[in-house]
C-alpha cells in the first residue's frame, strides 16, 4: 500500500510543469536533509537550506500569481513610464529575470511573516515548526500555480526555457563568433567555477569562532524551570541546600574538565581578596564534546561557620594544579553565604 501511494505521488509530480516539480522535489530533499540524523550535522544542510529559505517560497508564490508566459521588456517594446509599465505587466505577465528577482524579494518577506505567525502559536519559533510551515506554504502555492497553469491554453503557459538556454550555452561555448567572445566565455566559466568553489569551501570548512567554556549556577523555581535567580544564601552547619551547576563546552573540540566546589573564608583589604581558610566540598570530573552542556543538581553542606563566606566553583581543563584558587582556575563562579550553627 505504501508503494502504491509512493508511485501515485511520483506520477502526480511527473504531471506537474518541470519547474514546479523541481520545487516539490526540493522541498522533500530539504526536509530529509534537515531532519535525517546523519545528514543534518553536515554542511549539506546549509547548502540546501539557504535556497529553501531565500528563493523557493517566493518562486512558488510568484508562480501562483503569474501562471502565464511573459515577454522580456525588449520584446514588449513599450515606454518605461509608470502607466506603460503597469500596462506591459498586465499584457505580457513577467519574464524569467523578473521572476527570479521577485522570488528572492518575496521569500525575504514571506519567511519572516511565517515566523511572526508561529511566534503567537504554542509551537513557537523552532526548527521543526518553521520547516513544516514553510514547506506547507510552498506546496500549497505550488498546487495553486499548477492549477492556474492547467487552466490556460498550452501556448500561454509559462515554461522555463531549459532547451533554449542549453542551446545558447552550447553555441556561446563551442561556436563563438570570434576569439574575443571565446576568451570571454572561458573567463566567465572560470569565474563561475571559482565563485561556486569559494562558497562551497566556506560552507564546508567554516572558520572557528571564539573558543571558550561556560560555567554557571542555577536553581529550580516553583514551576520546575531552571533559573539564574533565587540562590540560597543562609546555611545551617551540617544541613544541605541544593544547587544546580552547569558547564557548556564551546572549545570546538572534546574537552576534559575538573570542577571543584569549595568554601572560602576571605579577608578583603585594599581592593584585594585573600583566602584565609578553605574547605573542599565536592569534585566533579567530566568530559564534554563540542557544544555539549552538562547539568548536575547537587547538595551543598558547608561545615565552616561565619558571615560572608564565599561558596566557590572552580573549573579547570584537565587536572587542577596543587594550589586551587580563583586565580588559577580557567573559569570561576561564586556565591556569598552565611553559615550558622
Amino acid at each position: 500500500m505504501v508503494t502504491a501511494y509512493a508511485l501515485q505521488v511520483l506520477r502526480g509530480i511527473r504531471s506537474l510543469p518541470a519547474d514546479l516539480a523541481a520545487v516539490v522535489v526540493f522541498v522533500g530533499v530539504t526536509n530529509v536533509t534537515v531532519l535525517a540524523p546523519i545528514i543534518r550535522d553536515t554542511p549539506v544542510r546549509v547548502i540546501v537550506g539557504l535556497p529553501f529559505v531565500l528563493f523557493i517560497p517566493g518562486y512558488a508564490f510568484i508562480a501562483a500569481l503569474f501562471p502565464e508566459a511573459g515577454e522580456s521588456p525588449a520584446q514588449s517594446g513599450e515606454a518605461e513610464t509608470e502607466q506603460g509599465l503597469r500596462d506591459r505587466v498586465d499584457d505580457r505577465g513577467i519574464d524569467g529575470i523578473e521572476r527570479v528577482a521577485l522570488s528572492f524579494g518575496l521569500s525575504i518577506a514571506v519567511v519572516p511573516l511565517i515566523g511572526l505567525v508561529l511566534n503567537f502559536t504554542p509551537w513557537g519559533i523552532r526548527l521543526v515548526p518553521i520547516l513544516l510551515s514553510i514547506s506547507g506554504f510552498v506546496l500549497i502555492a505550488t498546487a495553486v500555480a499548477a492549477i492556474r497553469r492547467w487552466e490556460l491554453p498550452a501556448d500561454e503557459r509559462f515554461e522555463v526555457p531549459y532547451r533554449s538556454w542549453g542551446d545558447t550555452v552550447r553555441e556561446e561555448l563551442f561556436a563563438p563568433d570570434d576569439r574575443a567572445d571565446a576568451a570571454l566565455n572561458v573567463l566567465l566559466v572560470l569565474s563561475v567555477v571559482a565563485a561556486v568553489s569559494s562558497v562551497g569551501y566556506a560552507v564546508a570548512v567554516p572558520q572557528q569562532g571564539e573558543q571558550f567554556s561556560e560555567l554557571y549556577l542555577l536553581t529550580e523555581d516553583d514551576d520546575g524551570e531552571l533559573v539564574a535567580d533565587g540562590y540560597p544564601t543562609e546555611f545551617t552547619r551540617g544541613e544541605s541546600r541544593e544547587l544546580i551547576v552547569g558547564v557548556t563546552n564551546q572549545e570546538h573540540r572534546p574537552t576534559n574538565y575538573t570542577l571543584l566546589v569549595q568554601t572560602h573564608r576571605v579577608q578583603i583589604a585594599d581592593n584585594s581578596t585573600t583566602i584565609t581558610e578553605s574547605e573542599s566540598l565536592r569534585r566533579f570530573d567530566l568530559s564534554l564534546a563540542h557544544n555539549e552542556t552538562w547539568h548536575r543538581p547537587h547538595a551543598v553542606a558547608p561545615t565552616m561557620e561565619g558571615q560572608n563566606l564565599r561558596l566557590t566553583y572552580l573549573l579547570y581543563k584537565g587536572e587542577p594544579p596543587a594550589r586551587t584558587t580563583p586565580e588559577t582556575a580557567y573559569r570561576e563562579n561564586h556565591l556569598w553565604i552565611n553559615v550558622t550553627r
